[in-house]
Protein backbone atom coordinates (compact mmCIF):
# COMPACT_ATOMS: atom_id res chain seq x y z
CA UNK A 1 0.00 0.00 0.00
CA UNK A 2 3.07 2.27 0.14
CA UNK A 3 3.55 4.75 -2.66
CA UNK A 4 7.11 4.65 -3.99
CA UNK A 5 8.45 8.06 -5.04
CA UNK A 6 12.06 7.05 -5.66
CA UNK A 7 13.77 3.92 -6.94
CA UNK A 8 15.64 3.73 -3.63
CA UNK A 9 12.30 3.47 -1.72
CA UNK A 10 11.53 0.11 -3.36
CA UNK A 11 12.64 -2.76 -1.14
CA UNK A 12 15.45 -4.99 -2.42
CA UNK A 13 13.14 -8.03 -2.01
CA UNK A 14 10.69 -6.54 -4.54
CA UNK A 15 13.46 -6.27 -7.12
CA UNK A 16 14.79 -9.74 -6.29
CA UNK A 17 11.32 -11.29 -6.67
CA UNK A 18 10.61 -9.34 -9.91
CA UNK A 19 7.42 -7.82 -8.53
CA UNK A 20 5.00 -6.09 -10.92
CA UNK A 21 3.96 -2.58 -10.00
CA UNK A 22 1.33 -0.31 -11.49
CA UNK A 23 1.93 3.29 -12.42
CA UNK A 24 0.66 6.31 -14.29
CA UNK A 25 2.85 7.57 -17.12
CA UNK A 26 3.87 11.24 -16.94
CA UNK A 27 6.75 11.84 -19.38
CA UNK A 28 8.83 9.99 -21.95
CA UNK A 29 12.45 11.15 -22.06
CA UNK A 30 15.73 9.97 -23.56
CA UNK A 31 16.54 8.40 -20.17
CA UNK A 32 13.28 6.43 -19.91
CA UNK A 33 9.69 6.66 -18.77
CA UNK A 34 8.79 8.86 -15.82
CA UNK A 35 6.04 7.04 -13.95
CA UNK A 36 4.02 7.84 -10.84
CA UNK A 37 3.58 4.68 -8.77
CA UNK A 38 -0.03 3.72 -7.99
CA UNK A 39 -0.06 1.68 -4.76
CA UNK A 40 -2.58 -1.04 -3.93
CA UNK A 41 -5.58 0.72 -2.49
CA UNK A 42 -7.46 -0.32 0.64
CA UNK A 43 -10.54 1.94 0.94
CA UNK A 44 -10.14 3.50 4.40
CA UNK A 45 -6.36 3.18 4.78
CA UNK A 46 -5.58 4.70 1.37
CA UNK A 47 -7.49 7.91 2.03
CA UNK A 48 -5.50 8.45 5.25
CA UNK A 49 -2.15 7.57 3.60
CA UNK A 50 -2.65 10.04 0.73
CA UNK A 51 -2.33 12.95 3.15
CA UNK A 52 1.25 11.96 4.10
CA UNK A 53 2.51 10.66 0.77
CA UNK A 54 4.88 12.89 -1.11
CA UNK A 55 4.88 13.20 -4.86
CA UNK A 56 7.67 11.82 -6.96
CA UNK A 57 8.26 10.01 -10.21
CA UNK A 58 10.10 6.78 -10.82
CA UNK A 59 12.46 6.53 -13.78
CA UNK A 60 11.60 3.30 -15.61
CA UNK A 61 13.88 2.04 -18.38
CA UNK A 62 13.00 -0.65 -20.88
CA UNK A 63 15.21 -3.56 -19.85
CA UNK A 64 17.18 -5.24 -22.62
CA UNK A 65 16.42 -2.51 -25.17
CA UNK A 66 18.78 0.07 -26.61
CA UNK A 67 16.35 2.64 -28.02
CA UNK A 68 16.96 4.40 -31.33
CA UNK A 69 15.86 8.07 -31.54
CA UNK A 70 12.90 6.92 -33.64
CA UNK A 71 11.95 4.60 -30.75
CA UNK A 72 11.56 7.53 -28.35
CA UNK A 73 9.38 9.34 -30.91
CA UNK A 74 7.29 6.18 -31.39
CA UNK A 75 6.76 5.87 -27.63
CA UNK A 76 5.70 9.51 -27.43
CA UNK A 77 3.12 8.89 -30.19
CA UNK A 78 1.83 5.57 -28.85
CA UNK A 79 1.64 6.29 -25.13
CA UNK A 80 -0.62 8.94 -23.69
CA UNK A 81 0.07 11.00 -20.55
CA UNK A 82 -1.70 9.65 -17.47
CA UNK A 83 -1.93 6.21 -19.13
CA UNK A 84 -1.73 3.33 -16.66
CA UNK A 85 1.08 0.84 -17.27
CA UNK A 86 2.47 -2.16 -15.42
CA UNK A 87 6.20 -2.54 -14.91
CA UNK A 88 7.95 -5.69 -13.73
CA UNK A 89 11.07 -4.95 -11.72
CA UNK A 90 14.18 -6.68 -13.05
CA UNK A 91 16.90 -4.50 -11.61
CA UNK A 92 17.79 -1.17 -10.09
CA UNK A 93 20.70 0.97 -11.22
CA UNK A 94 21.23 4.16 -9.22
CA UNK A 95 17.90 6.02 -9.49
CA UNK A 96 16.56 4.09 -12.49
CA UNK A 97 14.57 0.87 -12.59
CA UNK A 98 15.21 -1.74 -15.29
CA UNK A 99 11.78 -3.15 -16.10
CA UNK A 100 9.59 -5.06 -18.50
CA UNK A 101 6.85 -2.56 -19.32
CA UNK A 102 3.38 -3.97 -19.99
CA UNK A 103 0.55 -2.04 -21.58
CA UNK A 104 -3.06 -3.23 -21.41
CA UNK A 105 -4.71 -3.49 -24.82
CA UNK A 106 -8.25 -4.40 -23.94
CA UNK A 107 -9.61 -6.53 -21.16
CA UNK A 108 -7.47 -9.68 -21.47
CA UNK A 109 -4.62 -8.61 -23.75
CA UNK A 110 -1.43 -6.86 -22.75
CA UNK A 111 1.60 -5.96 -24.84
CA UNK A 112 5.21 -5.92 -23.68
CA UNK A 113 6.64 -2.58 -24.85
CA UNK A 114 10.19 -3.95 -24.71
CA UNK A 115 9.32 -6.56 -27.35
CA UNK A 116 7.10 -4.23 -29.37
CA UNK A 117 9.91 -1.66 -29.78
CA UNK A 118 12.22 -4.39 -31.09
CA UNK A 119 9.50 -5.88 -33.31
CA UNK A 120 9.04 -2.47 -34.96
CA UNK A 121 12.80 -2.11 -35.50
CA UNK A 122 13.05 0.96 -33.25
CA UNK A 123 15.90 -0.33 -31.11
CA UNK A 124 18.40 -3.12 -30.57
CA UNK A 125 18.40 -5.94 -28.06
CA UNK A 126 20.91 -5.27 -25.31
CA UNK A 127 22.13 -6.84 -22.09
CA UNK A 128 19.41 -6.96 -19.42
CA UNK A 129 20.86 -5.00 -16.52
CA UNK A 130 20.05 -6.18 -13.03
CA UNK A 131 19.55 -9.87 -13.82
CA UNK A 132 22.29 -12.46 -13.39
CA UNK A 133 23.48 -14.03 -16.64
CA UNK A 134 23.11 -17.53 -15.26
CA UNK A 135 19.45 -17.13 -14.24
CA UNK A 136 16.67 -18.80 -16.20
CA UNK A 137 14.66 -15.58 -16.31
CA UNK A 138 17.55 -13.71 -17.96
CA UNK A 139 17.83 -16.20 -20.81
CA UNK A 140 14.06 -16.53 -21.22
CA UNK A 141 13.64 -12.75 -21.57
CA UNK A 142 16.75 -12.32 -23.70
CA UNK A 143 15.51 -15.00 -26.10
CA UNK A 144 12.11 -13.25 -26.39
CA UNK A 145 13.80 -9.92 -27.12
CA UNK A 146 16.12 -11.43 -29.73
CA UNK A 147 13.17 -13.10 -31.48
CA UNK A 148 11.36 -9.74 -31.63
CA UNK A 149 14.47 -8.09 -33.07
CA UNK A 150 14.81 -10.88 -35.65
CA UNK A 151 11.22 -10.27 -36.83
CA UNK A 152 12.08 -6.62 -37.55
CA UNK A 153 15.26 -7.67 -39.33
CA UNK A 154 13.41 -10.17 -41.54
CA UNK A 155 10.70 -7.62 -42.40
CA UNK A 156 13.20 -4.79 -43.06
CA UNK A 157 11.57 -2.53 -40.45
CA UNK A 158 12.91 0.54 -38.69
CA UNK A 159 16.68 0.63 -38.25
CA UNK A 160 16.97 -2.62 -40.21
CA UNK A 161 15.41 -1.15 -43.35
CA UNK A 162 17.66 -1.48 -46.37
CA UNK A 163 17.51 0.59 -49.50
CA UNK A 164 15.89 -1.09 -52.46
CA UNK A 165 17.96 -2.07 -55.47
CA UNK A 166 16.67 0.88 -57.54
CA UNK A 167 17.47 3.35 -54.72
CA UNK A 168 21.03 2.01 -54.44
CA UNK A 169 21.54 2.30 -58.24
CA UNK A 170 20.11 5.85 -58.28
CA UNK A 171 22.45 6.89 -55.44
CA UNK A 172 25.49 5.37 -57.15
CA UNK A 173 24.67 7.08 -60.44
CA UNK A 174 24.04 10.49 -58.87
CA UNK A 175 27.24 10.22 -56.79
CA UNK A 176 29.35 9.20 -59.81
CA UNK A 177 32.06 11.82 -60.56
CA UNK A 178 31.43 11.71 -64.32
CA UNK A 179 27.69 12.37 -63.82
CA UNK A 180 28.44 15.23 -61.42
CA UNK A 181 30.85 16.77 -63.95
CA UNK A 182 28.15 16.52 -66.65
CA UNK A 183 25.65 18.25 -64.34
CA UNK A 184 28.13 21.07 -63.65
CA UNK A 185 28.79 21.46 -67.39
CA UNK A 186 25.02 21.56 -68.15
CA UNK A 187 24.43 24.21 -65.47
CA UNK A 188 27.38 26.23 -66.84
CA UNK A 189 25.85 26.03 -70.34
CA UNK A 190 22.45 27.24 -69.03
CA UNK A 191 24.01 30.18 -67.20
CA UNK A 192 26.03 31.40 -70.21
Amino acid sequence: TTKFTSALDIPVEFVAKNVKLRGKLHHITEKGLEVEHIPISIPFVTSIQRKWQSGGLLLVRLAGVELAPSGVAWLQRELKPKQVIWFQLLGREDLALECLVLLNKGRFLSVCLNEEILREGLGRAARIEGLHHDSRLYWKLHRRLLRAELKALKKNKGIWKEESYSERIRDRVSNNKFVQTLKQFASWLRSS
